[in-house]
């Protein structure tokens, strides 16, 4: 059963361009499904997460913010897989 990753994120954030690219190394060939939001679009999006992007969230838990560690991600989606499996 594939993770989800939800990727909150706003337009000229440089942050958001290099966690981009951390998630993308952390997912390597896993069962996962990434979304990417701009937190500008959504006003409650905005009011939550607005100082805070980047922004993952697995399964709608928040993992991590303003940087990605795609070791510390590979290792949490390893452990979600895990307990599916």
């Amino acid at each position: 059963m594939s993770v989800e990753l939800t990727f909150l994120t706003r337009d000229g954030c440089h942050l958001c361009e290099t966690a981009r690219e951390q998630v993308t190394t952390g997912i390597g060939a896993r069962d996962v499904t990434v979304t990417e939001v701009d937190v500008d679009a959504d006003p409650e999006l905005q009011d939550r997460y607005g100082w805070d992007v980047p922004v993952v969230l697995l399964d709608g838990r928040q993992h991590s913010f303003h940087r990605v560690d795609p070791g510390r991600l590979s290792r949490a989606l390893d452990a979600i897989l895990a307990r599916r499996a």
